[in-house]
Parts: C-alpha cells; sequence; structure tokens
C-alpha cells in the first residue's frame, strides 16, 4: 500500500518531496486537498478537512496509518 500511495502522490504532487520526514510542511493547502481526495477515490474512503492534521500527513507513513485507519472503520 505505501509503495501505491508514493506513486499516486508523486504523480499528482510532482515538486513536492513525498517521502519527506516533513511532508506536511512542504504543502499548500492545495497539496493538502489533492492528496485527501486522491486518497479518497482510490481507497473509496471519506477523508475531510478533520483528517488534514499535521500528525496525519507528517510522513507517508502517517499517510498510510490515516488510509488503514479509515478502512479498518468502513
Amino acid at each position: 500500500m505505501k509503495e501505491h500511495i508514493i506513486a499516486l502522490l508523486t504523480e499528482a504532487l510532482p515538486m513536492v518531496n513525498i517521502e519527506s520526514d516533513f511532508l506536511f510542511s512542504e504543502l499548500d493547502s492545495l497539496g493538502v486537498t489533492t492528496i485527501l481526495m486522491l486518497l479518497s477515490e482510490e481507497y473509496g474512503i471519506e477523508l475531510d478537512a478533520r483528517d488534514a492534521t499535521p500528525r496525519n500527513l507528517k510522513t507517508i507513513d502517517a499517510i498510510v496509518e490515516m488510509v488503514k485507519s479509515k478502512l479498518a472503520n468502513k
């Protein structure tokens, strides 16, 4: 799953270092929205502004955990 998410986000956000240890600091509001929309569509989960926290978007591992959590609660 991690590799798939990296591929999705790298394609959608080519100017962002997706594997950064401080990914959230590299994102603007459009980047955050893009990530939430892509993952919602790809995994059939509901993500909204409440999920756009520095904790959830700090690293690619945090994003993967957020997706796994949403899938488990689906």
